[in-house]
C-alpha cells in the first residue's frame, strides 16, 4: 500500500469500498481492487455490510477466529508487492503458485501464510521485517 492507515481507517476503507460497489458508485482504483477481493470472500460480506456491529470487533485468532478486515488488507499488500515485484522476485513466486493451485486466489492465500510468518517472526524478534524469511517460506510452498 502506499498509505499506512490506522486500524479504523483501514477497516473504514473496506467497508466504504463495498458499500460503493454494491450501490453501483464511482470507485478508485484502489477501491475496485478492495471491492473485487471481497467479491471473493463472500463468508465476509456481512461484516463489510454492518458496519456499527464490525467497526470496533476485536478478532480472536486464539479462539479460531479470522480478522476479515486483516485477511483482505493482506490480500492488498499482496497484490501491491506482485505489481511492482518488491520483494524482488514476489512476482515469480505468485506466477508459480497460482500454477501450482491452479488459482491467484488461492496463491495469495499460500503466501499470506508467508507474509504472516515474516511479520510473526519480526514481532517475536522485535526486528524489522525480513523479506528473506518471506521469500525462504515462499519457495518452499
Amino acid at each position: 500500500m502506499l498509505f499506512n492507515p490506522t486500524r479504523d481507517e483501514a477497516r473504514d476503507f473496506l467497508i466504504e469500498s463495498w458499500r460503493k460497489r454494491r450501490e453501483g458508485l464511482l470507485l478508485t482504483p484502489l477501491e475496485d481492487l478492495a471491492a473485487q477481493l471481497i467479491a471473493k470472500h463472500p463468508e465476509h460480506h456481512a461484516v463489510f455490510e454492518n458496519r456499527e456491529s464490525h467497526l470496533d470487533r476485536d478478532y480472536r485468532p486464539q479462539h479460531g477466529e479470522i480478522n476479515p478486515f486483516l485477511h483482505l488488507m493482506m490480500h492488498l499488500t499482496i497484490e501491491e508487492q506482485i505489481s511492482i515485484d518488491q520483494p524482488p522476485g514476489i512476482r515469480a513466486h505468485f506466477v508459480r503458485l497460482t500454477h501450482k493451485f491452479e488459482s491467484e486466489h488461492d496463491a495469495q492465500h499460500a503466501m499470506m501464510e508467508c507474509l504472516t510468518e515474516m511479520i510473526w517472526q519480526a514481532q517475536h524478534n522485535r526486528t524489522q521485517p525480513d523479506a528473506a524469511i518471506y521469500l525462504d517460506c515462499l519457495a518452499r510452498q
